[in-house]
């Protein structure tokens, strides 16, 4: 999608445009993928932003290194102590990891957020789909994070904290200006509904 998510303005509420340099769903998937299911959560109006292609990349590392360990760890036994009963539960974590490495790709491609007037939404899932919305009056902390590997990407994870556990949420792989640049819109926001209640 090549529409950006706009900071909300104080005064009236509702997106406006800015300057802040790239838009941030450069580099995100084209589209959200929806289970084909007819029962589904449906996606509603709106535009859906996505999080980055290179999250999937991130997370094929982490099963790549998860892999490498497994076999690493199923070797030394074998090898150093002669022990063979380590095969089966390191074949049931090497095929555990290949399945979620699979499935990851299209996992990632289900994941979207949208502005609303009075919310965030975000969805995720296609087995078990969640779709929650964040009232911007409620949030009581934005949060970004990234770790080694995701700053060598160039991406990071909004936590978006509410008083309600239940309702809290962490925007995984977005793009680092995208991440910054909704943190400070949502805050912007949040702070104008709490002043109004």
């Amino acid at each position: 999608m090549t529409s950006s998510p706009n900071p909300t303005s104080p005064a009236s509420g509702s997106p406006t445009s800015t300057d802040t340099g790239a838009a941030p769903d450069d580099g995100t998937f084209p589209a959200i993928i929806e289970p084909r299911d007819p029962r589904r959560l449906p996606l509603g109006d709106g535009t859906w932003h996505q999080i980055s292609r290179r999250y999937v990349l991130g997370q094929q590392i982490g099963n790549a290194i998860a892999l490498v360990l497994i076999v690493a760890a199923a070797l030394v036994l074998w090898l150093l102590f002669e022990m063979s009963w380590q095969w089966i539960p390191a074949g049931i974590a090497v095929a555990i990891t290949l399945v979620v490495a699979i499935v990851t790709p299209r996992q990632a491609r289900s994941i979207g957020y949208q502005l609303r007037e009075d919310d965030l939404v975000f969805r995720r899932g296609i087995l078990w789909q969640r779709m929650v919305a964040v009232p911007y009056g409620r949030l009581q902390l934005v949060d970004i994070t990234h770790g080694p590997l995701d700053r060598g990407l160039g991406i990071a994870q909004l936590k978006l904290v509410t008083a309600a556990a239940s309702t809290g949420v962490t925007i995984p792989g977005l793009p680092q200006a995208a991440a910054e640049q909704l943190r400070d819109a949502l805050i912007e926001v949040a702070e104008t509904r709490r002043t109004g209640l």
